[in-house]
């Protein structure tokens, strides 16, 4: 099967739901539910490094089973999984339209100082990287 590098597809039996105080999801295993999104094939050991620091410890990556959308091929992909599977914060489903809309320049913004700081001899994780980020973003407002 011949996938190309970023394909839309379906990750079975999960959700992903709002986080109270976040503009990031969580997926969390649902029955009856569905999370689309896309797989990327041929990420590099450096790159999975990179995305295993950015996640940080709020997520574990889970090996899971995706459907291919456009031919309905199952594949075993990774994915972050919410670690926290009883946080009281989760509501909701998350929407990546509002997201996209509201939240994503700044977002970029903050993924580029995580980028910035991964480079530095001693540099902090994600979390402290968000919430600075976006304190210093209030505080500008």
């Amino acid at each position: 099967m011949s996938v190309p590098p970023s394909s839309a597809a379906l990750l079975n039996h999960f959700h992903r739901f709002s986080i109270k105080g976040r503009v990031y999801p969580a997926i969390l295993p649902v029955q009856n539910c569905d999370v689309s999104g896309r797989v990327l094939i041929g990420i590099s050991d450096p790159e999975l490094y990179i995305l295993d620091e950015f996640e940080d410890v709020e997520y574990q990556r889970t090996r899971v089973e995706v459907s291919l959308l456009k031919s309905s091929d199952k594949l075993q992909a990774h994915a972050y999984v919410w670690s926290k599977t009883s946080d009281p914060n989760l509501y909701g489903d998350w929407d990546f339209e509002e997201w996209k809309q509201v939240h994503k320049e700044s977002f970029i913004k903050m993924t580029m100082g995580f980028m910035e700081e991964l480079e530095l001899p001693e540099s902090k994780p994600i979390g402290a990287t968000y919430e600075s980020f976006y304190q210093q973003d209030d505080a500008e407002k």
